[in-house]
């Protein structure tokens, strides 16, 4: 009688120990979809509404970063066929400032290699940008903050390779700041 009691309470054992493993190893690849969702949703730029991109940029945004750029990997693939970029972000942290300054920014080529790693020049590359390449007369008041989208199309035919971007932030036409963005151009 004891060695039948004794196998059942083996056999209860090794049930409940399966049922636990079963809803650990559930719980951890729940935990890691969460996570994946969490850190690779919405990184299109071109797919993000403005205060999308607004809440991105913001925390971001440190005590003393007047430019910002989203996503801060400071990295972005444009894929032929799809419309990709990145975003700005600019903080007014002059101190006493008004609603009359004007804020405004220009996104250059910053890479010396371009016609040799592309084939092509700085104005063919700064073509493929169709939105944001420039803006002028933002107006920010001190502590004020906006954002903008560099969206990129890139059909079959054009360069596949990587460009150095600078943007660079003006105030009232004085320099202000600038960042930096790798944009990689990639076949559809």
């Amino acid at each position: 009688m004891q060695k039948i009691g004794g196998k059942r309470g083996a056999v209860e054992l090794s049930i409940s120990t399966i049922v636990i493993v079963v809803l650990a190893v559930s719980m951890l690849i729940l935990g890691l979809v969460l996570v994946r969702t969490i850190f690779s949703g919405a990184k299109n730029v071109a797919d993000m509404s403005n205060d999308q991109l607004k809440n991105q940029i913001s925390t971001l945004f440190g005590d003393a970063r007047k430019v910002v750029v989203y996503p801060d990997s400071k990295r972005v693939d444009i894929v032929q066929g799809e419309l990709s970029g990145f975003g700005i972000g600019i903080k007014n942290l002059n101190q006493g400032s008004s609603s009359g300054t004007k804020f405004s920014y220009e996104v250059m080529v910053s890479d010396p290699d371009v016609q040799t790693k592309c084939q092509t020049t700085d104005s063919a590359i700064l073509a493929l940008i169709t939105t944001g390449r420039a803006e002028k007369d933002i107006p920010l008041a001190s502590g004020e903050s906006t954002v903008g989208k560099v969206l990129f199309l890139a059909e079959v035919g054009d360069p596949i390779c990587t460009v150095r971007f600078r943007i660079n932030v003006k105030i009232n036409n004085e320099p202000y700041g600038s960042e930096l963005m790798d944009v990689t151009f990639k076949a559809g």
